[in-house]
């Protein structure tokens, strides 16, 4: 049995996997932006473990919900769900909360990102980026490009964590819209899966999915130097360096573990 954080939980992608997790007899912890949207839970809220709350366009609020989902503890896991369009807040949402939330979540040795086909029309340009959201100076797909190569420069340089990005496709949620073509389900049962299963090809890292198939990304992800420099820009800003912490936490373990 697993613990796992989903962002962006109260719809869509984020629901389903939160549903398919406890179906399966894990425990969930759910995330909402705000109070009155985690009263729309209904059911899934006596089924959780706990419910996290915080605006992820905010980097106070973001802080805050590593501070709740540490609160609680024993994360093993957390899927990266959460994701807007809106061009003011891309970045904030899509890397920003990703970055700080997997340097502050104290445990997760598995992490699954939110990507998106559209990673591919993103550019490999970290020049004049406004990260707070303040102005829009990035896209949707230069966001998802972004997170894309943030999954594998963890992979890379995070010793002992599983680090993935999922393509859920283009799916019936409230962004892709009702008429999207692709299976909603099998969206969140690659999240699910790379969150959870002892299956090896699960337990591999570094890898960019769509329906629990590997696949290729855009050849900047797997660029070392473009990941060095995404996660100096991100510490940058952030004032929260990590690699630093990640391998100290692990030290740490090791060391209580000797």
């Amino acid at each position: 049995m697993k613990r796992v954080l989903i962002t962006g939980s109260t719809t869509g992608l984020g629901a389903g996997a939160a549903r398919e997790l406890l179906d399966l007899g894990h425990e969930v912890v759910l995330h909402a932006r705000r109070e009155a949207r985690a009263a729309s839970f209904g059911d899934l809220a006596s089924q959780a473990t706990g419910i996290v709350v915080g605006d992820l366009s905010s980097g106070d609020e973001t802080r805050s919900v590593a501070e709740q989902a540490n609160a609680i503890g024993g994360i093993d896991a957390v899927i990266h769900n959460a994701g807007v369009e809106a061009r003011s807040q891309v970045l904030a949402v899509n890397v920003v909360a990703p970055y700080v939330l997997t340097a502050l979540i104290d445990g997760p040795s598995r992490h699954v990102y939110l990507s998106s086909s559209m990673h591919s029309g993103g550019r490999a340009d970290l020049t004049g980026i406004d990260w707070s959201g303040r102005h829009a100076s990035r896209s949707y797909s230069d966001s998802k490009l972004y997170v894309t190569t943030l999954a594998a420069a963890v992979a890379r340089l995070c010793t002992g964590v599983l680090s993935n990005s999922v393509d859920p496709g283009w799916v019936p949620t409230r962004m892709g819209g009702r008429g999207a073509p692709d299976d909603l389900r099998l969206g969140h049962l690659t999240q699910v899966w790379l969150a959870t299963s002892d299956d090896p090809e699960a337990r591999t890292s570094g890898g960019y999915w769509h329906h629990q198939r590997r696949a290729d990304p855009a050849p900047d992800v797997h660029d070392e130097r473009f990941q060095d420099q995404l996660l100096e820009e991100l510490a940058r800003y952030t004032g929260t360096p990590l690699i630093g912490i990640i391998e100290r936490r692990r030290a740490g373990d090791r060391n209580a573990l000797g």
